[in-house]
This record gives structure tokens, C-alpha cells and sequence, in this order.
């Protein structure tokens, strides 16, 4: 049987010219090395390397051995620094899903430097409002914002970042309109909704000590994208309610000011979806793992 411990002693002895000098280089005794040595040549049946008290040398045998086995030991180090490299330089393809208002505010500065940081990883990013399986897909993860607990479905789950919800509108309409004083004066406003469904919606507000209470509205303008509602919003076309981290920048540049600051429209979370853990590559775990660490500090409350 090759035991590639004996193959690696020999090498050394080569290398040092004899035994003495290799011991000392290996930090181990010299009859442990010759019995290596030996029981190499004892297996090969041939004799690799001529010593006495006065000299050392190599066969022709040896030599023929020695290029191989130096060979064999180089392909070994490769192999082993072709691993570590893979678990310091990522690469390969991931592929994630997410809704669309996620990829356009939560997702795209996130996914943008986690690519610069890993130049070699190739990313496939499936954008969808609809639910898909992720296995028959071939989805390695999906981002999902959801207010009540998802199901379990045998997929893997992991809390992301808890989303606050607002209202908002633009100072133009607020100074044609008035600014509302309490969840009544919200009645009869020009509003935009969230979600295509043509239908009557609810703000479902809580303040600051906890009171609740529900305001009906009819919206002029339903959408699933929430960038088309933010513009509208901007555009005087009337309250929204939607996540906080969209209206940061609106927020900054006075083009869009909150509602009745003291209450809130609503919670919602983002959520990791994995169809397992096991069999993951190292660049989806990395993925997973900058996700967890930094998008509740860039989108979260």
C-alpha cells in the first residue's frame, strides 16, 4: 500500500543530500527517517540511494523515482492551495429572487458591492412580485416581505430586516389640500395604493403609544411598483403608504415630507428563503451571510 508520508521523506533526503541534514531540516531522528526510506525501497523492491559512513548518493533507480515522486508532492501542494483559494476567492454563479420594489431600494447597492468584493462570482438575479418554488426553479435563495409569519414549508428561513411602513405625500399637495391633523382628516384624500388589485384599501395605522385605528380610502392609482407610486406621491397626485427606507432620499430632499408623523402604516419584514443548507457552495453561504450582516442596517428600523 503507497504511503505518501515515505515518498515525502525520500524527497527531503534528496533534496539535503543525505540523511543527517534532511533529520535535522524534518526535526525529526535520523533512524526514523532511514526506516522510511527503507521500507520504500523494501516495497519497491529496488534500491534508491547508495550510503555509507563516507558518501551519498542516488540511484539511477532513485533518480528515475525522485523526478516522480518531486512531481507527485508539487501536485499535492496545487491541490491543496487550489481549495484554500476557492474559500478566500469566491467564484461561481448564484442565483436569487426578490420582488421588485426589494431589488430596485433594498437590494441594489447591497448586491452591487458584494460583487466588487468578489469579482469572480457570477450573480443571476430573478426579479418577481409572484411566489415561485424555489426548488423547481433552481433558486439558491429568494427575499421575500411578508407581515405575517410565513408557512413552514420545509424551506429554510432567516430573518432579514422589520420594515416600517408611512405615509407620505408631496408639499404641493399637502399645501393644496391641507395638512392632515389626525387619522380623520386622511377621509376622502386623493391616495395611492400599493398592489394592482382595483379595490378599496384600509391604512391600518398605529401611533407611538400603541393606539390603532383604520381609514378607508378609494386610490386613484393602484401599482405593484412602488417606484411608479413613489413618483406619482412626488408628483401631487396624493398620500401613499409605503416602506420607509423607499422615501429616504424624497425625505432628504424635502420632495416628499411623512403624513401624521406620529403614526405608523404598518410593519412588515424581509425574509431569507433557502430551499437548504446542505450542498450550499461557498459563494451562496457568503451571500447569505452579507445579507444577514449588513441589509437590516442599510433598509431596517
Amino acid at each position: 500500500m503507497i504511503d505518501l508520508n515515505d515518498y515525502f521523506y525520500f524527497v527531503h533526503v534528496v533534496d539535503k543530500q543525505g540523511f543527517t541534514a534532511a533529520a535535522r531540516a524534518l526535526d525529526m531522528p535520523k533512524s526514523r527517517l532511514s526506516r522510511h526510506i527503507a521500507r520504500l525501497e523494501n516495497r519497491l523492491d529496488v534500491k534508491l540511494i547508495e550510503r555509507t559512513s563516507r558518501q551519498f548518493s542516488v540511484t539511477e533507480s532513485g533518480k528515475i523515482f525522485y523526478r516522480h515522486a518531486h512531481a507527485l508532492l508539487e501536485e499535492m501542494e496545487a491541490a491543496e492551495a487550489a481549495i484554500q483559494s476557492q474559500k478566500t476567492v469566491l467564484s461561481g454563479r448564484v442565483t436569487i429572487s426578490c420582488s421588485v420594489g426589494v431589488a430596485q431600494f433594498a437590494l441594489r447597492e447591497i448586491l452591487l458591492q458584494f460583487l466588487t468584493d468578489h469579482p469572480e462570482v457570477e450573480l443571476v438575479q430573478q426579479v418577481t412580485n409572484q411566489t415561485i418554488d424555489l426548488i423547481s426553479a433552481g433558486i439558491d435563495m429568494a427575499i421575500r416581505g411578508h407581515t405575517e409569519t410565513l408557512p413552514d414549508s420545509g424551506i429554510i428561513q432567516r430573518h432579514l430586516a422589520t420594515v416600517s411602513w408611512h405615509l407620505y405625500a408631496s408639499p404641493a399637495y399637502l399645501a393644496e389640500t391641507g395638512t392632515p391633523e389626525s387619522p380623520a382628516d386622511l377621509i376622502n384624500r386623493r391616495s395611492l395604493k400599493a398592489g394592482w388589485q382595483p379595490v378599496t384599501g384600509h391604512w391600518n395605522l398605529v401611533n407611538n403609544e400603541g393606539a390603532e385605528t383604520s381609514v378607508p380610502f378609494s386610490p386613484q392609482l393602484c401599482s405593484d411598483d412602488m417606484n411608479t407610486l413613489k413618483h406619482a406621491a412626488v408628483q401631487g397626485l396624493g398620500i401613499v403608504s409605503l416602506p420607509a427606507y423607499i422615501c429616504r432620499e424624497e425625505l432628504n430632499n424635502r420632495s416628499l415630507v411623512r403624513v401624521l408623523p406620529d403614526w405608523r402604516a404598518g410593519t412588515a419584514h424581509l425574509s431569507l428563503l433557502m430551499p437548504s443548507r446542505k450542498g450550499q457552495s461557498p459563494a451562496v453561504r457568503r451571500l447569505r451571510e452579507y445579507l444577514t450582516d449588513n441589509l437590516n442596517e442599510q433598509i431596517g428600523d
